[in-house]
């Protein structure tokens, strides 16, 4: 077995492994009593652990001991700077409570009731995406407009963060555009094509946002329906969600090619192509930062910002948002994740959140801003900002993925009072 020694290498290890897991960084860090910036730092290669800190993140990622060197920090790099529970007891406690359900976060719901009324024992999902993927309803062929005006009501469902309604749409959705597909030709047949690539998109994209392995299924099944419009805007779409699940299991330079080929292909004549281009160069920037690559990624921010438009651009059912303002919202993510959260304050007090378009959008701007402000240390404008997601859309704040952001305030080193009662009310920690 290959023994890995330096710490890039070992950081490497670990953020492939965190990957595969589905895991983010915070909820790694939940487990072990890091902040996700720490965890960030020791991704990269910049932040060493002691042999005993380095095993206990090994066992949690299920990394072999032997596949790692066991060569301990040198003098002076202390964890001083890392966040952690205020004692080692305390640290312990935290560490057995939310091991089993930081693991198994992964497979959490995110949909549900409102947090005012859902608990975390309470169900939330009442259609799973495997439901969505491998147990449609029978269905019959429909008229081209019925099954356009279902694709954009359940589009608008997204948009709105509505989820829960979602799921519950999507199966008859894409049993009826199968249907349709099959039994027509024409005009017909391509309208129920682009209608099945789209709610597949949107399967892909509501599995992403509860981390389920089912958004790889999703993803493929959008790209190939797309492929079959043969139109490049759809393409353009499944692709980015498809490298999402790329960038989720580790493989990111293959995500950042698959992105920037597909960017490449489009007609950027076109509004419609241009604002496409454009959202594939901002999910290719943000999964290059993952990669620690912050050359290519901001050089992919930059091309993503010369290629925005000033409205949202419509392109039937594919109506993208790639203004200058969800530029610099991935701009907060971009700098956070590269583990520069400092150079992300600046360019997250500029954006007017309340302009972006849809509460789906001013959610994910106002997740960015918390993650910006948790790697900073500062748990008061951590916490102001999940309110404000739970403000936007109720349903956004009890993603896995956020709720693992609340428990990592909550267990940190600062009290702010209301937070406890928000992780109850938004389901990250029990009743």
């Amino acid at each position: 077995m290959n023994v890995l020694g330096s710490p890039r290498e070992i950081g490497a290890e670990l953020r492939g492994a965190r990957c595969r897991a589905r895991l983010t960084q915070a909820e790694v860090g939940r487990v072990v009593g890091y902040s996700a910036s720490a965890i960030s730092r020791i991704e990269g290669g910049t932040l060493r652990l002691d042999h005993e800190r380095l095993m206990r993140l090994a066992a949690v990622l299920r990394i072999p001991p032997d596949r790692l060197s066991a060569t301990p920090a040198p003098v002076g790099t202390a964890l001083d700077t890392v966040k952690r529970p205020a004692d080692d007891a305390e640290d312990a406690v935290h560490r057995r409570n939310l091991l089993t359900g930081a693991l198994a976060v992964g497979a959490s719901a995110v949909v549900g009731a409102p947090p005012s009324r859902a608990t975390a024992s309470e169900p939330t999902e009442p259609a799973g995406i495997e439901d969505i993927l491998f147990r449609l309803p029978t269905a019959e062929s429909a008229p081209p407009t019925r099954l356009l005006q279902q694709a954009a009501s359940a589009r608008e469902d997204f948009r709105a963060a509505r989820y829960s309604d979602l799921a519950r749409v999507l199966p008859g959705l894409i049993a009826t555009a199968s249907a349709t597909r099959e039994a027509t030709g024409g005009r017909d047949r391509e309208v129920a094509g682009t209608v099945l690539a789209r709610a597949y998109v949107l399967a892909s994209e509501l599995a992403l946002k509860q981390h389920s392995d089912a958004a790889w299924v999703a993803a493929d099944r959008a790209l190939t329906a797309a492929r079959a419009t043969g139109h490049p805007v759809p393409i353009g779409e499944a692709s980015r969600v498809l490298a999402i699940t790329m960038r989720r299991s580790g493989q990111c330079q293959a995500a950042v090619r698959l992105l920037t080929d597909q960017a490449a292909d489009l007609d950027a004549t076109r509004a419609a192509g241009s604002a496409v281009r454009a959202s594939l160069m901002l999910t290719a920037a943000y999964t290059a930062a993952t990669a620690q690559d912050r050359t290519t990624a901001l050089g992919l921010l930059t091309a993503a910002d010369d290629a925005t438009v000033d409205e949202p651009s419509a392109a039937g059912l594919f109506t993208v948002d790639a203004t200058r303002a969800q530029v610099d919202v991935y701009r907060v993510g971009v700098l956070t994740v590269l583990g520069t959260p400092d150079e992300a304050v600046p360019i997250a007090r500029r954006i007017d959140v309340a302009a972006l378009p849809t509460p789906e959008r001013r959610a994910r701007a106002w997740t960015d801003t918390a993650r910006m402000w948790h790697a900073l240390g500062n748990d008061e404008q951590t916490y102001t900002a999940l309110r404000h997601i739970e403000q936007e859309a109720p349903q956004e704040v009890r993603r896995p993925a956020v709720r693992a952001l609340t428990t990592g305030v909550l267990y940190g080193p600062a009290r702010v009072p209301g937070l406890r009662e928000f992780a109850v009310r938004t389901g990250a920690v029990p009743a």
